[in-house]
């Protein structure tokens, strides 16, 4: 009985650990850094550790998206608003966004499969994002840095 007396003390303190890794490891608040579109052949890199700061915030079912131009929308040529979640997948590095609200709605309703990679505090994501009815057919490559203080 004194066993199990001095065990509780140790496992209440061990439940309290607010340094523990997340219980899904994609699971935090990221800061987009780059984003590449290739689409036929183009491709686009955007910087959005400059003009424009994109975060990500995924817990162990949904995630959200946000992302402004860090003018305010007071230059109108490089004005930028982005906003959207919905629910996720993963199974080992398959991860699947099912995009439920967007402030581009004919972005809503749709489903995009990526591969993701996690080392340290780096998460790279690539995918291919297709909307039917539209021009949209390219391949998102997006790198993420961990916010600290998670």
């Amino acid at each position: 009985m004194r066993l199990i007396a001095a065990f509780i003390p140790i496992a209440l303190l061990a439940a309290c650990n607010t340094n523990r890794e997340p219980a899904v490891p994609i699971a935090g608040t990221w800061q987009l850094l780059t984003g590449t579109l290739i689409e036929k052949n183009d491709t686009t890199v955007t910087d959005y550790t400059r003009d424009k700061k994109f975060i990500k915030v995924i817990n162990d079912s949904h995630f959200t998206f946000l992302g402004h131009d860090l003018k305010q929308g007071k230059d109108s040529a490089n004005a930028f608003f982005s906003a959207g979640g919905g629910t996720y997948t993963l199974k080992d590095s398959t991860y699947t966004e099912h995009l439920q609200y967007c402030s581009d709605r004919a972005w809503e309703n749709n489903e995009f499969h990526f591969t993701v990679t996690i080392h340290n505090d780096t998460l790279i994501q690539r995918g291919t994002e297709k909307i039917a009815g539209t021009n949209i057919d390219r391949l998102n490559i997006e790198k993420y840095v961990r916010v600290k203080g998670e």
